[in-house]
């Protein structure tokens, strides 16, 4: 699967628009290549460079669908790194952070509470992943 967003391109600084110095909004993800018998898709969104990496977005059972629009919540949302429900855009201490924001296709919607963390949406998602793709973002702070 390919993942392209219109406000950065891969390895591309990610507008303040969608990190903490601006509105904090989800920005539009484009998917291609979705694969047939996908039923779901799972959005995780984390932080690499973090002391202990980051989660910013987790969400489950996504209809497939070849945009995720701007400031939406496309499916179920699980628990973050900051304990909450949501997306938080990125907002590094020091130095610039990369941001991931992987996509996956699966054969079946996902039997899982809100309060699902990424490690509970990765456990549950083995050995149902038709595809996977990811795109790079980079941020930070003035």
């Amino acid at each position: 699967m390919k993942i392209t967003s219109p406000a950065f391109g891969q390895n591309e600084k990610i507008p303040e628009k969608f990190t903490c110095d601006g509105q904090n909004a989800s920005p539009e993800l484009g998917i291609d290549e979705i694969p047939n018998g996908t039923k779901t898709l799972v959005l995780l969104v984390e932080d690499p460079d973090a002391p202990s990496t980051f989660n910013h977005w987790v969400v489950f059972n996504i209809s497939p669908a070849r945009t995720i629009a701007e400031n939406t919540v496309p499916g179920i949302e699980g628990v973050n790194s900051a304990k909450r429900h949501s997306y938080v855009g990125p907002c590094p201490p020091s130095g610039t952070h990369r941001y991931i924001f992987k996509v996956y296709a699966l054969d079946t919607e996902l039997n899982l509470s809100s309060n699902a963390t990424k490690q509970d949406v990765e456990k549950a998602m083995k050995g149902h992943v038709l595809a996977q793709g990811q795109l790079v973002g980079l941020y930070s702070r003035k």
